[in-house]
């Protein structure tokens, strides 16, 4: 999460969109009643319901493969998450080699990038009947959709998989060579995924996009596109809701703390937050997500590029207080019936005064917000209040570590930048920020594996530094940063910026495959959180396509943050 240079004039969505709020959602949304939305769709769900569990004994596995990917991708899915594991559970055990399955590239790459998608491992031999002597088949090159099937299908390898390799740089060549004489919608399917491949793109994005591609499809079903179109529009309601209060939330906590070395990106955050979770059941979870983005991001760019080492200390420790103590103040609370305010008053009298005046005010926001998340729980789900203040308190202690060798100009080696920049990327803390707004599939035991920073969370959380690193490279970085991880594995390893670049690009590749790998190794019960590192990564990579930033330079991210928030979806 760390800040290239930027000036207070750039462009900040945040600034366009507070000041259309008011007027979002009625422009948007009137034309058609709300109400009537959500019936329609209630009503249609029942059908689809009834005409998915009939189908799922019946139906081949060509036709159930392809009808799970549909609803994957017209954003549906999570309606029907029952019958989609019944489906795969049949996927998975049919013996498909009298079906169609086995003579087509598309329907066995599908089943492959689903499958391994949902936590089932299937081996790349299923492609070897694709292959002429160890290479792809030429006669593939005329079946466009299944090379691009193929593409999307190899992203899916785990470290070591050559022959995925291999499939991956037949198919590209391939789909680079004849995406501008393809019809629509595959041709626009392929330049997306050549861009970012689907396995690694948001989806949200993806549904935004194929609702308007799928109705051009000859086998499309009219019951799953009405409800895909319904279904989009009611979430993005609920969306611009969120975003209109989120918006008036961050406006009083930027204009209250008055630091105006911070960036001002609460709409680019919350596009971030959407990439990530967008289902009407993850409101919560999308709410606490994006408050402490922000709050977080005020401290990365106090650490990063404003405080002095001797603040960055003091902001750390009076971190470290808070997150320790929190636990006792509360109590305190509980116990008097004292007002928040007058309890914060005495916290700063006791903590806040070791900090610069400049910087109590974030201190006491900070502390009266996770106050207000506790606030919102359930009281068996308080106990992820401590997660998230000790993952709150971690990613503080790395600000201040980075602070340290950035002010004494230590280079530090590639494995000590990768320890630090693991937790200091943000991933792990905001992974426990999201979960708490879970309902009861994270268990305490999913916050017990996240908090550990298994290999799953390390790799989702090198993907998101890599990607930041490489941009930093390419655009330039703020003079108090420390050394980014090209820089860093540059001067190691005695390259060029070029090769290091290179090396970082082949590292950032290796931890997606980990992240393939751990996704389908670890046990069923930690799969709600495995998804939300795999969508965090997912969603920096929009954040960083081609080596931008969008985050810190905004405008970037304009049309595809309009278009997803008020492109109009047709009924």
């Amino acid at each position: 999460m760390h800040a290239h240079t930027f000036n207070l004039v750039e462009f900040s969505l945040t600034t366009v969109f507070t000041s259309l709020i008011d007027n979002l959602y009625g422009n948007v949304y009137m034309q058609t009643s709300e109400e009537w939305m959500r019936q329609r769709s209630e009503l249609l769900k029942k059908q689809v319901r009834q005409d998915f569990n009939a189908s799922i004994d019946n139906m081949g596995v060509a036709d159930l493969v392809t009808y799970v990917d549909t609803l994957e991708r017209l954003g549906i899915d999570n309606h029907f998450s029952d019958l989609i594991e019944a489906a795969l559970n049949r996927i998975r055990t049919e013996e498909s080699e009298s079906d169609e399955v086995s003579k087509s590239l598309h329907i066995v790459a599908l089943r492959f990038r689903l499958l391994r998608q949902h936590n089932v491992w299937v081996s790349a031999d299923v492609f070897e009947k694709f292959r002429d002597g160890g290479s792809f088949s030429t006669s593939l090159c005329s079946d466009p959709r299944g090379l691009l099937s193929l593409y999307n299908a190899a992203h899916m390898a785990i470290p070591g998989e050559v022959a995925l390799d291999n499939a991956i740089a037949f198919a590209r060549g391939h789909l680079e060579a004849i995406k501008g004489k393809v019809k629509s919608p595959i041709a626009e399917q392929i330049s997306r995924a050549l861009d970012i491949t689907l396995p690694r793109f948001t989806r949200r994005l993806e549904t935004m996009h194929y609702i308007a591609e799928y109705e051009h499809e000859e086998a499309h079903d009219s019951l799953l596109l009405e409800l895909s179109r319904l279904n989009f529009n009611l979430v993005r309601a609920l969306h611009l809701k969120e975003l209109k209060a989120l918006s008036l939330w961050w406006r009083d906590l930027y204009d209250t703390v008055k630091l105006p070395y911070a960036r001002d990106r609460m709409v680019e955050i919350y596009f971030w937050t959407c990439g990530m979770l967008h289902e009407e059941e993850y409101s919560h979870a999308r709410m606490l997500f994006a408050k402490t983005f922000g709050m977080v991001s005020l401290l990365d760019d106090t650490f990063d590029v404003h405080a002095t080492l001797e603040e960055c200390h003091k902001l750390n420790e009076a971190m470290q207080r808070q997150a320790t103590n929190n636990v006792y103040l509360f109590m305190v609370i509980s116990m008097t019936y004292l007002s928040l305010s007058s309890i914060l008053f005495s916290w700063d009298e006791n903590e806040v005064s070791i900090l610069p005046e400049y910087l109590r005010t974030l201190y006491i926001k900070t502390l009266g917000n996770f106050k207000e998340f506790e606030d919102s729980l359930e009281q068996n789900k308080k106990y992820r209040m401590t997660y998230a203040k000790n993952a709150y308190k971690l990613s503080s202690q790395n600000y201040l570590r980075e602070a340290i060798w950035s002010s004494q100009k230590y280079q530090p080696s590639f494995t000590e930048h990768e320890e630090v920049s693991i937790m200091s990327s943000g991933l792990p803390m905001l992974t426990i920020i999201t979960l708490m707004g879970y309902g009861d599939v994270a268990t305490q035991e999913v916050f017990e594996w996240v908090s550990g920073v298994p290999e799953m969370v390390r790799a989702g959380s090198q993907v998101t530094r890599f990607l930041n690193d490489l941009s930093s490279y390419k655009l330039g970085k703020h003079k108090k940063d420390m050394p980014s991880a090209v820089e860093t594995y540059m001067i190691e390893k005695g390259l060029t910026g070029e090769e290091a670049v290179a090396e970082i690009a082949a590292l950032l590749e290796n931890r997606w495959r980990i992240l393939n790998q751990t996704n389908m190794d670890i046990d069923r019960s930690l799969f709600p959180a495995a998804q939300v590192v795999v969508n965090m990564a997912r969603t920096n990579e929009i954040i960083y396509l081609h080596g931008r930033d969008a985050y810190t330079f905004g405008d970037d991210l304009k049309d595809l943050v309009t278009t997803l928030f008020l492109r109009p979806v047709p009924l």
